[in-house]
This record gives C-alpha cells, sequence and structure tokens, in this order.
C-alpha cells in the first residue's frame, strides 16, 4: 500500500473512533440528564406522599363549631386543617351515636404544620412553632402515608388536595379518546392501504394525514373548540369535549401505525387467499387483519400515551378549571392529570410544588407503564416474514 492510502485509511479509521466517541458522549449526556431530572422530581414529589397529623382529644358537642380540642393542656384547634373540620357535620349525621362522647383521634394537621415537620419554609410563628414542637415531644405528632393525595380532589387548602378527580377525569377522557379514534383510524388505514385506487386524491389525503401528525397540539383544541363546542353544542369543561378533541389529535399516530403494521403483512399472504376464491374484504378481515393486529395496538397504545399526556388542547375546551369532585358521567365538567399539574404548578402555597411533582410522578408512572405494555405486545406477537 502507497503512503497516501496509508495516510487516508488511518484518517478514516480515526474519524471512526472519534464518531464512537461523539456518540457516547451523547448518551452518557442524556443519560445524566435523564438521572437529574427523575432525582429531582423523586426528591420534590416523595413528601407529599406522606402528610403530618397531629393526635387530639374530641369533644363531640350538637354544635360542630364549638368543639374542645384538647392536646397537652392547650387548645391546638388552629394548627388542625380546615377540611378536617368542614368534614365533622357529615361525620355526625351518619354516626350521631359520637355525640357527647370524647375520643383521641390522630387529625389531619394544617398545611403549615406539614411543611414544618418537613423541615421546609412554612408560615408558623414562634408559639405555634414551639407548641408543634411540644406535641412531638409527646408523640402527638406524625407524618403518615396520605391517603387524601389518591381518595380527594382538588382543593384550595394543599393539605388535602389530591389527584382523584383529575385521574377520574382521565379514564373518561381515554375512553372517548379511544372509542372515537381507534375505529376511525383503523378503518382509515385499511382502506387507504388495501382498497383505495393509487391516484392524486389518496396521495394528497396521505400527505396530509402525514401534515396532520406534525402540526402543534394546541390546534386541535381550536379545532374542537370549534367543531365540538361552538358547533354540536357539547358541554364546555367536559370529559366528551376533551376526549373527541384529543380523538382528532391521536387519528394521525394511529393511522400511520396502522398502515405500517399493514404495510409488513408480505403481499404473498394476500395473493395466496386470492388464489383459492377469497375476496378483497376476506382477505383483510381473515389474514391480514389479524396478523398485523399486533403492530396497530402497539401504535394505538402509544397513541393513547401521547394524548394522556397532553394540555395545550384541553386549555382551550375549558378543561383546566377548579374541579373538586369527580364527574359522574361523560358530559359533566372534568379535569385531566395534565391539566391538575398545571394549575397546581402555578399556585402559590409551597406545598401545592411538592404535590405538583408527585403527581408528575404518578403521571410518568402510568405513561412508563403504556409504554411497556406496547414493548411487550411487540415482542411478545411480533412476526418476522
Amino acid at each position: 500500500m502507497d503512503p497516501n492510502s496509508l495516510k487516508r485509511t488511518r484518517m478514516r479509521y480515526r474519524s471512526e473512533r472519534r464518531f464512537k466517541l461523539y456518540c457516547a458522549m451523547a448518551l452518557v449526556l442524556a443519560g445524566v440528564f435523564l438521572v437529574i431530572f427523575f432525582a429531582d422530581i423523586i426528591s420534590k414529589g416523595y413528601p407529599a406522599f406522606w402528610q403530618a397529623q397531629i393526635k387530639v382529644d374530641v369533644s363531640y358537642t350538637q354544635d360542630v363549631k364549638e368543639l374542645p380540642f384538647l392536646a397537652v393542656g392547650e387548645d391546638v384547634s388552629e394548627l388542625i386543617s380546615r377540611s378536617w373540620f368542614r368534614q365533622l357535620p357529615r361525620k355526625l349525621n351518619e354516626h350521631p351515636e359520637l355525640i357527647g362522647t370524647t375520643r383521641s383521634k390522630w387529625v389531619l394537621a394544617d398545611g403549615a404544620v406539614d411543611q414544618y415537620l418537613k423541615d421546609k419554609p412554612n408560615g408558623l410563628d414562634k408559639e405555634q412553632k414551639n407548641l408543634v414542637d411540644r406535641l412531638r415531644n409527646q408523640d402527638r405528632t406524625k407524618l403518615a402515608f396520605n391517603t387524601y393525595f389518591f381518595t380527594q380532589g382538588d382543593s384550595k387548602l394543599p393539605e388535602s388536595s389530591g389527584i382523584f378527580s383529575a385521574a377520574v377525569g382521565t379514564v373518561y377522557v381515554m375512553i372517548v379518546t379511544m372509542a372515537f379514534s381507534l375505529p376511525t383510524g383503523v378503518l382509515t388505514a385499511i382502506y387507504l392501504e388495501e382498497f383505495a385506487r393509487d391516484n392524486w386524491l389518496t396521495r394528497a389525503i396521505e400527505v396530509n394525514i402525514n401534515n396532520l401528525a406534525a402540526i402543534p397540539s394546541i390546534l386541535y383544541g381550536l379545532l374542537g373548540l370549534a367543531i365540538f363546542i361552538n358547533y354540536v353544542g357539547i358541554p364546555r369543561s367536559s370529559a366528551l369535549a376533551g376526549g373527541l378533541t384529543l380523538g382528532l389529535m391521536s387519528l394521525p399516530v394511529i393511522i400511520i401505525s396502522s398502515r405500517a403494521a399493514l404495510r409488513a403483512v408480505p403481499d404473498s399472504i394476500r395473493e395466496a387467499a386470492f388464489g383459492v376464491g377469497a375476496s378483497r374484504w376476506q382477505v383483510v378481515s381473515h389474514h391480514v387483519l389479524p396478523m398485523s393486529l399486533p403492530g396497530i395496538l402497539t401504535g394505538s397504545i402509544i397513541a393513547l400515551a401521547q394524548a394522556m399526556g397532553e394540555t395545550a388542547p384541553l386549555l382551550l375546551v375549558g378543561m383546566m378549571a377548579f374541579i373538586p369532585e369527580a364527574p359522574s358521567g361523560f358530559t359533566d365538567a372534568a379535569t385531566v392529570m395534565p391539566a391538575q399539574i398545571y394549575t397546581w404548578s402555578s399556585a402559590a402555597l409551597r406545598p401545592y410544588a411538592e404535590r405538583t411533582a408527585a403527581a408528575i410522578l404518578v403521571l410518568l408512572a402510568v405513561l412508563i407503564l403504556l409504554n411497556l405494555t406496547a414493548v411487550f405486545l411487540r415482542k411478545r406477537y411480533e412476526r418476522t416474514w
């Protein structure tokens, strides 16, 4: 080999090594950012799964506004969450035998007390801090698992706010989304791939579908507002309006992924079915569709996960409202997890910050589960031709 060729060969090898190094550095950098992200979210969100409680002696009276709260000889009512007081009338109506009794109970503490017990900035004055310290020294305070976070809806009081109403609203919205987008998208993909002729009209439709998959999601919110709310008259802020809007957004993804799954079925399968006298519909329904179903389901689950994390389209159809109660139907006012996270992130009170991170963790867990399900289906039912 002449010296010039040897020099060029060495340069190519050095370039290859540099390229591998750049790729490895990019991978390490992405991993570092991912670790930092999860570490930050977990460190901020984990405290929200624990909520401060105070043990007090409650004397139940006929007038719940005059209930005395005794602990180490001092009144601690100012340290107790107002949400606990609000549920007392209902509790006494359900259990009238409590009237006239005094019982020792663990009750929900105020948000400022919760932050103080977690060694975070709080709004307690010196006397209140001293009282909390005395209660802590007598084992009358504790950080218990925060069941309110999973069983209650949104609240103006951070210590009693939860994700239940948003989670129920998300389920309703996703049911509408998939009921609308899955059959529409799959049938559209089948027609374009198996029945439509290759002409200028079908090519124009394909180009527009590909373009719709890339446009900003907030434009689908404008479309949903114009069609479903202003024209059709679906109630604003309802799961039906939000689900149909997200269904429009999911359609291009489902159509593209379904067409790819149908196209992956070898033509020899179709030709063999035609050879024994099957009609085109029989070929599609008996052979092509069952073989492409794993790919269609995988694409649909990914589209569902993408829709579940959207906020911008729902902002325009009114699903960012304060919703303390879970919806009981598809036309009731509802909110979703991403909207709840956005609302909490803009709240002024500090306890909402940790609830924001905790809700992000819950949403991430659901999205990761959906993506793992898609990977499992692809690996479990994948066929090689």
